[in-house]
């Protein structure tokens, strides 16, 4: 296990995260590398599929330390982020009690044995021997009121249960948000964040991330493929293909026995890149061939 400390360069961080198959750029491991010693939350945005979720995932592998993911949507509230008692579980408590003719205090209905930790919780109270990484996920999806109470939750580090006391972290967790920016977040949060915007990579890096995520395949399908995402990025498509698609790809087109993309191996496994029936017809208006060759 790697310890949080092991790393004293962003360039050792991101040797070191290569070696867990993820490759992050000089700008990226900087980032993360200050988010984990600081430390201090970290804020990726980018277009959806470039990597901003595993970025987060690769971190807590090569730590030997718990992912904890907040999935953000609209509609999330505190209780959903933070914790909430186990109501089933009191209401038996109460049933047995009653039954058993015995007396049951308030105080004992509303201990740790009721609660139910969520992801904001769990991350806190986490006791190591490294920090948790806590994830949260396209907090752009989240409405503002939400997005201030993690603005506090974040700065104080502790959360407070009204019938048990203040909790506190023991180590303050490594915090990664992610967004996708379908709307611009408050200035106040991201104020308290670092922050990385995580491009689309070129074709170099591309080819490297996919033959490092799907070693068994050919290395002339890992690029053909590389290459046809971004010829597919250049089109009018809803949902423009990221790195994660490139991978879904190829291993979808390996599958299939194929060892390098043509026109016909582009057509059987189209689905795997493109989700949008609009997106497929616009492919096949330019065609295969272009998609496959360039």
């Amino acid at each position: 296990m790697s310890g949080v400390e092991e790393f004293s360069t962003p360039e050792g961080l991101a040797e070191a995260l290569a070696h867990q198959g993820y490759l992050a750029d000089p700008g990226l491991a900087t980032a993360l590398f200050l988010c984990m010693r600081l430390p201090q939350p970290l804020l990726l945005e980018g277009e959806a599929g470039v990597g901003k979720t595993q970025a987060a995932k690769s971190l807590a592998q090569l730590l030997d330390t718990p992912l904890i993911r907040l999935q953000c949507y609209e509609g999330i509230d505190a209780s959903e982020a933070i914790y909430e008692w186990n109501y089933p579980r009191q209401l038996l408590s109460i049933r047995v009690a009653e039954a058993a003719g015995a007396p049951l205090d308030e105080d004992s209905l509303f201990g740790s044995d009721y609660l139910i930790e969520r992801p904001l919780l769990q991350a806190i109270t986490h006791d190591g021997p490294n920090p948790a990484v806590l994830l949260i996920d396209e907090v752009d999806r989240a409405d503002e009121e939400f997005e201030a109470f993690l603005f506090e939750t974040l700065g104080e580090n502790s959360v407070t249960v009204p019938e048990i006391g203040t909790l506190r972290a023991a180590r303050a967790p490594i915090v990664i948000l992610t967004s996708n920016r379908t709307r611009d977040l408050h200035d106040a949060l991201k104020r308290r964040c670092l922050y990385d915007w995580i491009d689309y990579p070129d074709l170099e890096h591309a080819t490297a991330i996919v033959r490092m995520r799907a070693p068994e395949v050919s290395p002339t399908l890992a690029a053909e493929v590389a290459g046809a995402v971004q010829r597919l990025r250049g089109l009018d498509v809803q949902k423009p293909p990221g790195i994660a698609e490139a991978i879904n790809w190829v291993h979808a087109a390996a599958m299939l026995g194929l060892t390098s993309l043509d026109a016909a191996g582009v057509e059987r496994t189209l689905g795997a890149v493109l989700k949008y029936r609009e997106d497929q017809d616009l492919v096949l208006e330019k065609g295969l061939e272009w998609v496959a060759a360039g």
